[in-house]
C-alpha cells in the first residue's frame, strides 16, 4: 500500500492536477492578498494608473465627441453665410468654446469687431500690420486650443508604454522569491512552485490590463486633435480670405 502511494505521488500526472486543482480554487483576490509585498505594490500602482487612464479616457471621449459635433454644426453655417459678422453673432448665440470658434472670436478682438448690423466692422482694416496680428492671434488660439485638448493624454502615452515593464518587473521579483522558497524548503513539486509563479504573473496581467486600453484610446485621441488641428489650420486660412474679401 505505501507503495502504491509513493507511486502515486511521483505520478506527474497526478502533481499536475493537484497544482491545477490548488489554483482553480484560488480566487485572484488570493493570489493578490498571498503575493510578495513589493508584487503586491506593483499592482496597486498599475491599478491605480489603470483607473486614472479610464478617468482621462472617459473624460476626453465626452469632450472630444462635443468638440466634434459643434465644428461639424459650425462649417456647415459657415459654408452658407459667408459672413464675418453673422459667423461672430452665431458663435455669441451658441456659446461655443471648440477650437474653430475660439479661432472666429481671436481674429474679432484682434480686430474689433462690433457685430451691430451691416455697418462698416473693421477699420483700417487694409493695414498688412494688422492682417498680420490678427493671423498671428489666430493661430495662437489654435495652439492654446489644441493644448487643452492635448492635456492629460501624454499620460495615457506613458501608462502604454511603462506599465508592461512594470508588470514584468512585478513578475521577475515574484518569481526570483519563488525560486528562493523553493531551494529553502528544497521542494520542487509543482503543486508548491506554481501558486507561486501564478502571483507573479498576476503582475504582468496588471501591466497589460493597464497598457492596452490606453495605447489603443491614445492613439484614437491623436488621430482626432490631428484632424480638429487641420479643421482649424484650414478654417484659419478661409477666414482671413473672407475677411480680405469684405473689407477691400
Amino acid at each position: 500500500m505505501s507503495i502504491q502511494q509513493s507511486n502515486v505521488g511521483s505520478n506527474p500526472q497526478v502533481v499536475l492536477d493537484s497544482a491545477v486543482a490548488h489554483i482553480s480554487k484560488t480566487s485572484l483576490l488570493d493570489l493578490c492578498l498571498q503575493a510578495e509585498l513589493l508584487v503586491q505594490l506593483v499592482m496597486i500602482l498599475l491599478l491605480l494608473s489603470s483607473i486614472w487612464g479610464w478617468t482621462i479616457i472617459f473624460s476626453k471621449m465626452i469632450v472630444l465627441s462635443s468638440f466634434q459635433r459643434k465644428i461639424k454644426t459650425f462649417l456647415v453655417f459657415f459654408q452658407t453665410s459667408k459672413s464675418i459678422n453673422q459667423l461672430y453673432k452665431y458663435v455669441m448665440d451658441k456659446q461655443d468654446k471648440h477650437t474653430l470658434a475660439q479661432v472666429l472670436l481671436a481674429a474679432a478682438d484682434e480686430w474689433h469687431i462690433q457685430p451691430k448690423g451691416s455697418e462698416s466692422i473693421l477699420p483700417n482694416a487694409v493695414s498688412a500690420n494688422v492682417r498680420e496680428r490678427v493671423n498671428q492671434a489666430m493661430i495662437l488660439a489654435i495652439n492654446k486650443s489644441i493644448s487643452k485638448l492635448e492635456k492629460d493624454i501624454g499620460f495615457l502615452a506613458t501608462i502604454s508604454s511603462s506599465a508592461p515593464f512594470i508588470g514584468l518587473f512585478g513578475t521577475v521579483w515574484g518569481i526570483m522569491s519563488s525560486f528562493q522558497s523553493i531551494a529553502a524548503t528544497k521542494n520542487t513539486t509543482l503543486a508548491v512552485v506554481a501558486p507561486g509563479i501564478a502571483e507573479a504573473l498576476l503582475a504582468t496581467a496588471f501591466g497589460l490590463i493597464a497598457a492596452i486600453p490606453a495605447v489603443i484610446f491614445y492613439n484614437k485621441f491623436a488621430a482626432e486633435i490631428d484632424n480638429i488641428s487641420r479643421e482649424a489650420d484650414d478654417f484659419r486660412i478661409e477666414l482671413n480670405n473672407l475677411m480680405l474679401r469684405e473689407l477691400i
